[in-house]
């Protein structure tokens, strides 16, 4: 299994969040809430792509609101593979901390 990118995790931890509200701002809104940075929207719609392209998303277009001008969302939702993608990026960060020294000066 390939590695995510910090982007791509993140993003599918949002998703994974969001549930059925993940579409992009959404998402640009969580990631930028908990990381406490500000995204751009190209930073969330590049990866997002990837992500279907892997397989670790799927997307379908929501009805129209009239809150919206009659435009769709494009909604995400984690797949089982998207989901093992991130318990393996958890596994892969688990084992680095693993030899992390008490201080820096143990190094």
């Amino acid at each position: 299994m390939k590695l995510l990118t910090r982007a791509e995790e993140l993003i599918l931890w949002a998703v994974l969040r969001l549930k059925k509200e993940a579409y992009c701002l959404p998402i640009h809104a969580e990631i930028s809430r908990v990381t406490d940075e500000n995204w751009s929207l190209g930073s969330i719609y590049m990866p997002l792509d990837r992500l279907v392209k892997k397989g670790y998303l799927v997307s379908r277009l929501s009805d129209s609101t009239p809150e919206r001008g009659g435009r769709r969302k494009r909604i995400y939702r984690l797949t089982p593979e998207g989901y093992k993608a991130l318990k393996n990026a958890r596994k892969v960060q688990d084992r680095m901390w693993e030899k992390m020294p008490g201080k820096l000066e143990d190094i």
